[in-house]
């Protein structure tokens, strides 16, 4: 098999014109090019308007491979590399079945790993199966009927599923084509496959999480829904057991803790039990919300094309900190993402067809431990919740403190909208946002929006809204492991996001892979 890079087109192509550049590229005949798969995909906005579809792709040819290569003398062109991932295989399970605490892209991905190998895993997750989830969900949105155990954050597919569903990281990792086909096979669009920047939208994540759990429950694995984990069982300096919030004792000596960036009142449990961690550093801000229009302009310098809706990423580092973008969801909506009663959090998300009339993306300032007002392990956590608290305050209900971008600038509150129009559920109250977030926040947001304009014409319009606060970029604690992935608790597996190793649906699903392994490497 061959492999061209960097082969550019028209948004307005057909299938049969890469199959034309591919024959052109190697200096054979169409017909001699008997199979085209595609690596990657890309859009090229670099000169604007002149917008190109850049592909990388796998080619079998007629004839002997590298005497095409040798004859085309194409510097693009080269055999192409084989490596693929192969889970480990079947080994003898142990007495006690392994314990998975979350269900998550982490915890997902360490059970489907421990039930291939035959170790029938038990998943314990707080919140509900994606369906009733997302009534749950749908409830909050509409009328504020806040499930403090089934909701934005906590459930089946963990807080990934009520976002874009963003697969791409900056992880390398062989795990990651891997992890991407099981995705397909559980009901995602196979252009994931080869996306630059794979997504695959909240709608079908919903499916996709399902077919998974369908798959550990085939292959003898068992989860337990509405089962929160309140304690832990030790002897010795060795995990013996969990206990759940009915009071049973589960026994165990093998514990993925995939618990998310929101649980927090498994963080204080953990700090009482003392399991070492760590606070970390991590981001808060808020969401920024543009028309899409507006950002396909400024970044493919046109809005007539068949190209996809437009995303971006910026960065802009100031004395006292970095502000950048995260998140980013073209054709999007913010959301209510509150776990906690009294307190209001945003976050984005966005459908498969990223068919909305907003993009919106999180705007965010780094913090770290020395600016915590509280200190200790849970000093960040303990912040989130103040800000979150104060936004509740402002708004008297789940509805979320907003304002416009000239308003913010000028220092004023707002008093309704431009013409960008929010699309937070339930609701916003429009304000000063210096009433909630704290000044080295909201002066290094000030200080980030006109530089982050010139970056991206449009991005400081002054209808533009931010809607706040964001405080779950990342989990701000780190649980200690060693190079065994253990806690010092030995048998605890810190693992994920939540336990600040992961920041995203790959890298946590990754992290729950290696962690998988870790457990089957050091046997029963």
């Amino acid at each position: 098999m061959i492999r061209l890079r960097d082969i550019p087109l028209p948004p307005e192509h057909n299938a049969h014109q890469l199959q034309f550049e591919a024959a052109q590229m190697l200096r054979i005949s169409n017909s001699r090019v008997r199979q085209l798969k595609i690596v990657r995909r890309s859009v090229d906005a670099r000169k604007k308007p002149d917008v190109k579809i850049v592909y990388t792709i796998d080619v079998t040819v007629e004839g002997n491979e590298k005497k095409i290569l040798k004859q085309c003398g194409c510097k693009r062109a080269a055999l192409a590399p084989v490596s693929y991932y192969a889970p480990p295989k079947p080994t003898p399970a142990p007495e006690k079945r392994p314990v998975v605490i979350g269900f998550g892209p982490a915890g997902i991905f360490a059970a489907l790993i421990l039930a291939q190998a035959g170790w029938k895993p038990l998943v314990l997750e707080r919140g509900e199966d994606a369906a009733a989830r997302h009534e749950k969900v749908e409830a909050f949105f509409q009328m504020g009927q806040l499930d403090e155990q089934s909701n934005v954050q906590f459930g089946e597919g963990g807080a990934g599923t009520f976002s874009d569903g963003k697969l791409n990281t900056g992880v390398n990792n062989p795990r990651i084509g891997w992890i991407l086909e099981q995705f397909v096979k559980a009901g995602a669009a196979e252009d994931i496959l080869y996306d630059a920047k794979p997504h695959v939208g909240t709608d079908v994540l919903l499916t996709v999480v399902q077919n998974l759990r369908r798959r550990i429950l085939d292959l003898g694995g068992e989860i337990r829904f509405r089962t929160q984990v309140t304690d832990l069982c030790t002897e010795a300096g060795r995990l013996t057991g969990v206990r759940v919030q009915t009071g049973e004792v589960i026994p165990c000596d093998r514990a993925v803790l995939a618990i998310g960036h929101s649980a927090r009142d498994t963080f204080r449990m953990l700090e009482r039990t003392g399991v070492p961690m760590e606070a970390k550093p991590f981001a808060m801000g808020v969401r920024i919300e543009h028309r899409q229009q507006t950002i396909d302009l400024a970044r493919y310098g046109t809005d007539r094309l068949p190209l996809p809706p437009a995303d971006y990423k910026l960065v802009e580092h100031l004395e006292e900190g970095t502000v950048y973008t995260f998140c980013m969801c073209p054709g999007g909506y913010v959301v209510a993402a509150a776990s906690e009663a009294g307190r209001v959090v945003t976050n984005g998300m966005s459908y498969a067809d990223r068919g909305g009339e907003n993009a919106n993306a999180a705007l965010l300032v780094t913090v770290n431990p020395r600016q915590f007002p509280c200190q200790g392990p849970l000093g960040g956590m303990y912040w989130q919740r103040e800000i979150e608290r104060k936004a509740y305050e402002v708004s008297g209900s789940y509805r979320a403190p907003a304002q416009k971008v000239g308003d913010f600038l000028a220092g004023r509150p707002s008093e309704g909208p431009g013409t960008v129009i929010p699309t937070y559920r339930p609701g916003v109250v429009w304000c000063d946002l210096r009433q909630v977030l704290p000044e080295a926040i909201t002066e290094a947001l000030a200080q980030a929006l006109p530089r982050l304009d010139r970056k991206l014409k449009g991005f400081g319009d002054p209808d533009a809204v931010l809607t706040a606060p964001e405080t779950r970029s990342s989990s701000p604690v780190r649980l200690i492991r060693d190079e065994e992935r253990q806690s010092a608790l030995r048998g605890l597996y810190p693992t994920g996001e939540g336990a600040g190793y992961a920041g995203g649906i790959m890298s946590a699903a990754v992290d729950g892979i290696l962690t998988a392994e870790a457990i089957l490497k050091a046997g029963i």
